[in-house]
């Protein structure tokens, strides 16, 4: 095996008895900067090197035999006064790898940016951070938020107070309306696991303990005048006028107001194949991928949820239209996606923000509606149409809140029922039900006489069934 004790010259091993090292000490010490530390220039043993601060720095590196490559061991003893006694621990460290009986152990903490980058990296690697759209956002956050604030500072001199104060610089910003609490938080939680990670893999204090998040009390992302979220009523007009601007859009936007599901799990629905997503003989649609950015989708959901959704013959007739009317281009054609670009690949998601604001500007929205609030709307379309918060959430994959939704269990029939009533709603206005008043009239009626299983209308209008669904 080799070993290289390193040093600014060749130098022989010294006995414990040669006078050197007592010369050494007399002599002139010049003092430079290196390994984040003031060493003399010179080694008084191979490997060896006096800190001003008082010890010695040792340096070697020697092959490990499980890989065949060199291993470096580079380490301040503050506590050891004799070069011969740091020499010693130098080698029996050297002599620990070339056994094998020593871990892969880091021996200098890097600099914030070369750890931040490394974290990122590891999380890419062990699957914690999967899609495009992650990736991005969080070397977003380290290019323009973080490592120009933390980016050449060690990472074990950040410390709690360090934190605080740019905790204050940016709340700063949010008083002074230039960024959000929420964005804040996003940011300092990056921090946090950044942080985290270095905590355990340096063995160091943890400097985010008692570190608090930014208040968002008084910061609504959505408000009583901005819901981002269509009215019921309104629905029917918006799809109408997509179909007849931008029929091309129309489809994805039915789709997603009459489902709830997220744009990112409709863009890479595939029509055909050997793996179709959507079921066409059985009326049956599979949401089990994701896909943010690129060409590249996930084979699974945001939150990992695959879902089974049997489609009523008006949201199939939707999408039987789409593919015969609007997939039309040789490329299109070829691709097996439900909703592909001209190119064949995936469209973009940023593919609706102009249809959208054509559409909302024609039909006189007073308010701003991005296709981020097709989800928020399904929601109202649904509680509107008197659907069961179970079914409503089996069929957008909402799993708040996690226990009655554990608790509870939609029916093929029964989503197949609710999609239809939404669908009709979206298109052709059907009366908007007044929950309370409805819930009143119960109550003052009586038991019904129907059996819930005969009907299934029934089964999202009756308070036994409510009380059934949720157990």
């Amino acid at each position: 095996m080799q070993t290289n004790l390193v040093s600014g010259e060749s130098a022989e091993v010294v006995r414990d008895d040669d006078p050197s090292e007592g010369a050494t000490r007399s002599k002139r010490v010049e003092w430079i900067e290196r390994w984040r530390d003031v060493i003399a220039k010179d080694p008084e043993l191979p490997g060896v090197w006096r800190r001003q601060a008082g010890g010695f720095r040792v340096r070697g590196r020697t092959t490990d035999p499980r890989t065949g490559k060199l291993r470096e061991v580079n380490c301040a003893l503050p506590n050891v006064s004799k070069a011969r006694d740091a020499y010693a621990w130098l080698r029996a460290e050297l002599e620990k790898i070339t056994n094998g009986t020593i871990s892969e152990q880091p021996t200098e903490v890097p600099r914030f940016e070369a750890h931040a980058r490394l974290v990122l990296q590891r999380k890419i690697d062990l699957g914690r951070i999967r899609s495009a759209a992650g990736r991005l956002k969080v070397e977003n956050i380290l290019d323009n938020h973080l490592v120009p604030e933390f980016g050449d500072e060690y990472i074990d001199k950040i410390s709690a107070i360090r934190i605080k104060s740019w905790q204050s610089k940016i709340a700063a910003l949010i008083r002074s309306d230039k960024m959000a609490p929420t964005t804040a938080n996003t940011i300092l939680g990056v921090l946090r696991q950044i942080m985290d990670e270095a905590v355990s893999d340096y063995d160091l204090r943890d400097p985010m303990r008692g570190i608090k998040p930014f208040d968002t009390r008084e910061h609504s992302t959505y408000t009583e005048e901005e819901p981002n979220s269509l009215p019921p009523q309104d629905v029917p007009r918006f799809l109408a006028k997509m179909r007849e601007l931008h029929p091309s859009h129309y489809a994805f936007t039915f789709l997603g107001f009459t489902t709830g599901l997220r744009p990112s799990s409709l863009r890479p629905l595939r029509r055909c194949g050997p793996n179709a997503d959507i079921k066409w003989d059985e009326g049956v649609l599979l949401v089990r991928r994701s896909q943010t950015i690129g060409d590249d989708a996930m084979e699974t959901t945001k939150t990992d949820l695959h879902q089974r959704l049997t489609l009523p013959r008006e949201v199939l007739a939707v999408l039987r239209w789409h593919v015969e009317e609007q997939v039309l281009r040789k490329k299109m054609r070829e691709s097996e996606l439900l909703f592909p670009a001209v190119t064949g690949r995936h469209r973009a998601r940023s593919v609706l923000d102009k249809p959208f604001d054509e559409v909302s500007k024609a039909i006189g929205l007073k308010l701003n509606f991005t296709p981020r609030g097709m989800r928020r709307t399904y929601q109202d379309l649904a509680r509107a149409a008197g659907i069961h918060d179970a079914v409503t959430r089996a069929i957008s994959g909402h799993a708040t809140p996690a226990m009655q939704l554990h608790y509870s269990t939609a029916s093929g029939d029964e989503v197949k029922h609710a999609l239809a009533k939404v669908a009709r709603m979206a298109t052709v206005g059907a009366k908007v039900i007044d929950i309370e008043a409805a819930r009143r009239r119960r109550a003052n009626s009586g038991s019904t006489s129907r059996s819930v299983a005969d009907d299934p209308a029934a089964r999202t209008s009756d308070p036994a069934d409510e009380r059934s669904h949720g157990t």
